[in-house]
């Protein structure tokens, strides 16, 4: 049985202030409005854009600018994937 604590771990929750210095990854990801896991799995392969607290994740302004930017720029592995185009099926006789 899950506790309240790791049901609300993935989910985006609103900060005191949008303009903190320190945001943990939950608070970052309500800002930047993305998914908890997307800005994880960003994190990650970017390690050189976060800090630890004991053993959470925060990200400062900075941070915050340069997944922003990342963001902005739409690559794939660096920030939101573009759409797949669709293959059409062969044309039958």
């Amino acid at each position: 049985m899950a506790t309240k604590a790791y049901e609300l771990y993935g989910i985006p929750t609103a900060p005191e202030s949008p303009t903190q210095d320190v945001m943990s990854v939950q608070e970052t990801a309500y800002v930047m409005k993305c998914s908890v896991s997307w800005l994880r799995r960003f994190l990650r392969d970017n390690r050189d854009l976060h800090g630890y607290s004991g053993r959470r994740i925060v990200t400062d302004k900075a941070d915050r600018a340069a997944i922003y930017e990342a963001m902005r720029a739409g690559t794939r592995r660096t920030g939101r994937r573009a759409a797949a185009r669709r293959r059409r099926a062969p044309a039958v006789a």
